[in-house]
C-alpha cells in the first residue's frame, strides 16, 4: 500500500508519531515503541526511500535465528544438532515469514513507492519476510534482546508447540502419508486451487483433500512442491489434535476370491 509520510524525520527517541495502523500494529505485536521511528522504518521499502528497512532485516536475521534456535533447544531437549537445524530451516524460511507477516497485517501497512504497490509488492513474499525480519530488529534497538527474544516466542511458540520433532524432522507430505496409512486410512489428494503473481514470482495455494476426514486443508508456498508441503504440515496438525474418536474407522480392504475352473 502506498502511503504519504506523516512522521517526523530525526529527533529524540519517542518523538515520532505513528499513524493509527501502525499504533494498531504495534498491539499485534505485543510491544509498544519508544521510538516509533523504527517501526516506521522497518515497514519502509527501498522503492519508498532512503531510510528503508534492509539494515534492521540484517540485525533481525541474526535475533530471529537466536530466538528460535533457544526456542528449539528447550522444546527438544533430546534432540541433536543436525535435528534442531533442520526444524530452524522450516520455521525461518521465507514462506512460513510470509504467512506470519500476513496474520499480523503487514500488507496493509508497508510504504512502498506507487509503481511497487501497483505492481503488488505488499503481497509479495520477499518483502513481507524481509519486513518482518526488520520488525524483530527494529524491537531489539527499541528495548534490547529480551523483548525481541519475546517477540520471537510469541509469533514462533504456537508453531512449535503444535508439532512433534518426527513431524518437522520428516518431509510433511511423507509425515502426512505415513500417519494415515499406519492408521489404515486413506491417503491424501492434492490439488492446486490458485496462483497469484507474475511467472517469475508466483505464489500457489494448494488444498489438501482428506475425503474420510471431511477435511480441506490448504497452503501457500513459492513453488507448487512448498505449498504442498505446507498444507500436509497443517493437515497432519489438525489430525493430531484430533482425539482418536472424531477419526473414521479403518476400512478392511475388498477381499475377491476367484475360483479355480475345473
Amino acid at each position: 500500500m502506498t502511503t504519504s509520510s506523516p512522521l517526523n524525520k530525526g529527533g529524540a527517541a519517542g518523538a515520532v508519531s505513528l499513524p493509527p495502523a501502525l499504533q494498531a500494529l504495534q498491539q499485534r505485536l505485543g510491544h509498544v515503541f519508544a521510538d516509533g521511528g523504527l517501526l516506521a522504518r522497518a515497514v519502509t521499502h527501498k522503492s519508498f526511500g532512503a531510510d528503508h528497512y534492509e539494515r534492521l532485516e540484517f540485525l533481525g536475521d541474526a535475533v530471529l535465528s537466536l530466538g528460535v534456535s533457544a526456542l528449539l533447544y528447550r522444546r527438544f531437549d533430546r534432540s541433536d544438532e543436525g535435528d534442531l537445524t533442520r526444524v530452524r530451516a522450516h520455521l525461518v524460511r521465507q514462506d512460513m515469514l510470509f504467512k506470519l507477516a500476513q496474520q499480523l497485517g503487514l500488507p496493509e501497512v508497508m510504504r512502498l513507492s506507487e509503481g511497487e504497490a501497483k505492481g503488488g509488492g505488499a503481497q509479495r513474499p520477499s518483502i513481507l519476510a524481509d519486513a518482518l525480519e526488520a520488525i524483530i530488529g527494529a524491537v531489539y534497538l527499541d528495548a534490547g534482546f529480551d523483548a525481541a527474544r519475546d517477540l520471537v516466542l510469541r509469533l514462533f511458540e504456537p508453531l512449535v508447540a503444535e508439532s512433534t520433532m518426527e513431524g518437522w524432522s520428516k518431509d510433511a507430505k511423507t509425515a502426512l502419508q505415513e500417519w494415515l496409512q499406519g492408521r489404515k486410512l486413506a491417503v491424501p489428494v492434492y490439488r492446486i486451487e490458485e496462483t497469484r503473481g507474475k511467472a517469475h514470482e508466483q505464489t500457489f495455494v494448494v488444498a489438501c483433500e482428506l475425503p474420510l476426514q471431511n477435511l480441506v486443508v490448504r497452503g501457500e508456498g513459492l513453488s507448487r512442491r512448498a505449498a504442498e508441503q505446507a498444507a500436509a504440515q497443517a493437515a497432519l496438525v489438525q489430525l493430531q489434535a484430533m482425539s482418536a474418536k472424531d477419526l473414521p474407522k479403518a476400512t478392511k480392504p475388498t477381499v475377491v476370491v476367484k475360483k479355480k475352473r475345473v
